[in-house]
Formats: C-alpha cells, structure tokens, sequence
C-alpha cells in the first residue's frame, strides 16, 4: 500500500499548524493591517508557495486562526457546563468555566484586530456573526437545564449575556493585563447574571478598575 498520500496530508497539517502558530505570534506583535505574507512566512521558516498551498490570502489566513482560538473557548465553555449531567449547577459550572477559559493578552490583541476588520468589511462580519451565534446557541444548550432568573428572559437571552460578560471583562484585561483579577470578576459577574443572587454573598473578587 502506498503511504506516500498520507505523508503529503500530514505535512501539509504541520505546515498549516505552523503558519497558524507563526501568523498568531507575528499579528500579536504588530497588528493584523501591519503583516505582510512574506513576514508569516518567515516566521514559520517556509516559502510563499507553502503559505499559497494552504491558504489564498492572509485574510483566510486570519479567519483560520480566529476560528481556532474561538473553537477552543467554545470547547472549554461546553465542557465545563457538560459535567452536571441532566441538570446544571450554575456556581458550580461558572467556577470551571472561569479556572479553564483561555485569557490571554495576545490573543485578545488579535481578536481586537479581527473585529476592527469585521467591522469594515461585511462578508467577515457575517462569518463572525454566523461563528458567535454558533458559540451562544451551545451555551444556551446547556442553560437550558438550569433554573434562570426571570429577568435573562430565557437561555438564549442569557447566553448572550454570557458572552457579552466575557467581552467585557476582557476589554478591561487589554488595557491593565491583569488575567488573575480578570478570572476573578468573571466569576462574579456571570454567577450574578446567572442566579437569582444568593450565590454572590459567596464570591469575594476584586472590582474591575
């Protein structure tokens, strides 16, 4: 049997990988409108035939790695809310979301970046919308099992406050790079959010600044 087809595929997931992982470090650093294709491609130590094999342009390319990233903060949110079963401990729940849930500064500066061009361009701001709506629908999966304040209106309403919480709460983290107090007024603010209250008298966390 010939393996030569499953070599070419597997190299050609590590250049991928690499790319992504070069793209990330080198967007972190100077900004998304300030990169070029020669410079993520040095980066990753390839040619432009390697970037152009995987990708036709860096638009795609930082699409890609948004996605990534987002899929992985959709992953931890719906595992953590998974492990109650039929039902949904929502303090219990939060405390996971917010010990596991990615905060990173430079992956925030990148995702600032994908916004700002989202905002400007509408075919990525559908993809965007299309790729929030997705993460909120799941969220609103899991929160359907639990007892929510009348208030929220409901899981979907109360999954869109999640991810505006996070939105948030990581606006304020770009600016004072603080990733404990970030976690910690997280955790407050989506067990305030998510209960009727008498679940906060429990938290103690520092107050945004």
């Amino acid at each position: 049997m010939d393996d030569a087809p499953q070599r070419v595929t597997r190299r050609r997931v590590r250049t991928r990988a690499r790319l992504l992982d070069a793209a990330f470090t080198v967007f972190a650093a100077k900004g998304f409108g300030r990169v070029s294709i020669e410079e993520v491609c040095e980066a990753a130590g390839f040619s432009r035939g390697a970037f152009y094999s995987n990708f036709a342009t860096l638009d795609e390319l930082f699409f890609a790695l948004y996605q990534e990233r987002a899929d992985l903060i959709g992953r931890q949110v719906a595992d953590a809310l998974a492990l109650d079963g039929p039902g949904l401990d929502v303090p219990a729940s939060v405390d996971r979301v917010t010990e596991v849930l990615l905060l990173d500064v430079d992956w925030l500066l990148v995702k600032t970046d994908f916004l700002v061009h989202a905002a400007r361009d509408a075919a990525v701001a559908g993809a965007l919308l299309d790729h929030r709506a997705r993460l909120r629908h799941a969220i609103a999966g899991r929160l359907s099992r639990a007892p929510l304040p009348a208030v929220l209106g409901g899981a979907d309403s109360a999954a869109h406050a999640v991810v505006a919480a996070y939105d948030g709460v990581t606006t304020q983290l770009l600016l004072d790079r603080d990733v404990a107090r970030a976690r910690a007024w997280l955790k407050q603010l989506l067990t305030a959010l998510l209960t009727d209250g008498s679940a906060t008298s429990e938290i103690s966390g520092p107050s945004p600044r």
